[in-house]
């Protein structure tokens, strides 16, 4: 069963504002992570830990396309657990005067051995409390 996670908002806030908010790496500290080696490039790998200052999971991403103001579609890897790549695609569409935000990650199945921190439920609560709470609070203030 490996069927993507898909979460989806709508966000009231114009549509370049919010691909400010996923492509700025000072805008992304703010709501998301805190990506010191992010350039949007198509190619560019940028490496990042969960906040808190633990360090315990190194995520890695690169990007693989990119449509200014539409999508933003990159891996999304563990390197010190596992070889194995997800992909996260970030859609954005113009909706009544606001913006829908659409997130999908696929093959999650990738990470279903590597623990319990790895689950499916926790990247569903991850991603829907990242898009629909820490991004749309962040963009709506």
């Amino acid at each position: 069963m490996n069927t993507p996670i898909t979460v989806q908002y709508k966000i009231n806030a114009p549509i370049e504002k919010v691909w400010k908010a996923l492509t700025d790496k000072n805008e992304m500290k703010s709501w998301y992570f805190d990506i010191q080696d992010f350039e949007p490039n198509v190619g560019q790998i940028f490496n990042f830990y969960e906040p808190g200052g633990e360090n315990k999971y190194h995520h890695q991403g690169e990007i693989l396309e990119m449509i200014p103001n539409q999508k933003l579609k990159h891996t999304w890897s563990y390197p010190d657990f596992s070889d194995l790549k997800t992909t996260v695609t970030w859609e954005l569409q113009p909706e009544d005067n606001g913006t829908s935000v659409k997130l999908t990650h696929e093959d999650i199945d990738h990470f279903k051995d590597l623990g319990e921190g790895f689950s499916r439920e926790n990247f569903i609560g991850g991603w829907n409390s990242i898009v629909g709470q820490s991004l749309k609070e962040y963009l709506e203030k």
